[in-house]
């Protein structure tokens, strides 16, 4: 099985008649994600490639029964766009928008909170690749055709580690259940630890790739919940080993500002963890492999 979306799960995407948003709705739907709908204020009634588009959230959920969304809007609409998701009844989002301003992500994380946890919805993202469940579906903008089918969950950071991750295991004759992007900002969706849960659980994932950076306490909150609860070996690749501290490093949260958070104090936390860390971004998919020999064995 996968976790969070599969070839059932119905899709709308918030900003559809944006050209970046048309261009990936299109290699979704190519994928075989059922994109239901779209939303985009003051464009009810229009149509993106036969794809209806609807005012509100609550509009396409009530016409076509959506369960996630895909936000790809402007970074000043992006909060307003997750918070509507939210209201609107959508289970699962994904944001890829990068420069969300942190502030609008802190007010995002408050109103999400309103909900009961039973109705709550999960968030993936900002500034993220998306979701994909090799052969079922793809909510994103990663490109689909190196991931295979198989037994490796990712959940990454970065999205182009996310993809060499990948690529590699293909190389390999290896593939994956589902990859995460959680995103590179400092305050965001979902966590590592969540999506730790959600592999955990997931009777078809054997082991899972966690691909994290310098910057923001998650890796060694990942670190506390697999050494506790993860009764499936973890692989791990921290970027950042030469990053000064006190740079941003590409992405908004990647920045050195407290103990722990260098990539060479989360690989010892990780690895204290009983987590397997491979050395350099090349050795992921070969550390990945070998870590599953062993289970064999």
């Amino acid at each position: 099985m996968s976790i969070l979306l599969d070839n059932q799960t119905r899709v709308i995407v918030q900003g559809i008649t944006g050209k970046m948003a048309r261009f990936h709705t299109a290699e979704m739907a190519q994928y075989g994600t059922q994109i239901v709908g779209g939303v985009v204020p003051g464009r009810s009634g229009d149509e993106v490639d036969g794809i209806p588009v609807f005012d509100t959230v609550k509009q396409a959920v009530e016409a076509t029964g959506a369960e996630a969304s895909l936000v790809i809007v402007p970074p000043p609409f992006a909060a307003d766009s997750v918070m509507e998701a939210a209201d609107g009844g959508i289970r699962y989002c994904v944001c890829v928008t990068d420069g969300i301003p942190a502030q609008d992500m802190m007010m995002v994380k408050r109103y999400m909170f309103r909900f009961p946890k039973d109705k709550r919805m999960t968030l993936t993202g900002p500034n993220c690749a998306g979701t994909i469940s090799p052969g079922k579906a793809m909510l994103g903008i990663m490109p689909s055709h190196i991931y295979e089918p198989g037994p490796v969950g990712i959940v990454s950071r970065s999205g182009t580690l996310g993809y060499e991750a990948a690529s590699q295991l293909k190389a390999l004759g290896l593939g994956i259940t589902t990859s995460v992007g959680i995103g590179g900002d400092p305050i965001n969706g979902a966590s590592f630890k969540d999506i730790l849960m959600l592999f955990e659980e997931d009777p078809e994932t054997e082991v899972v790739c966690l691909i994290g950076e310098i910057g923001g306490p998650q890796e060694a909150e990942a670190a506390e919940f697999v050494r506790k609860h993860m009764s499936k070996p973890v692989v791990a690749y921290v970027a950042g080993l030469t990053a000064p501290v006190g740079k941003t490093m590409g992405h908004a949260g990647a920045i050195i500002s407290a103990f722990g958070e260098s990539a060479s104090e989360k690989v010892e936390i990780l690895s204290q963890a009983g987590v397997t860390v491979a050395e350099h971004p090349s050795d992921i998919g070969s550390t990945i492999a070998s870590v599953m020999s062993a289970e064999v064995a």
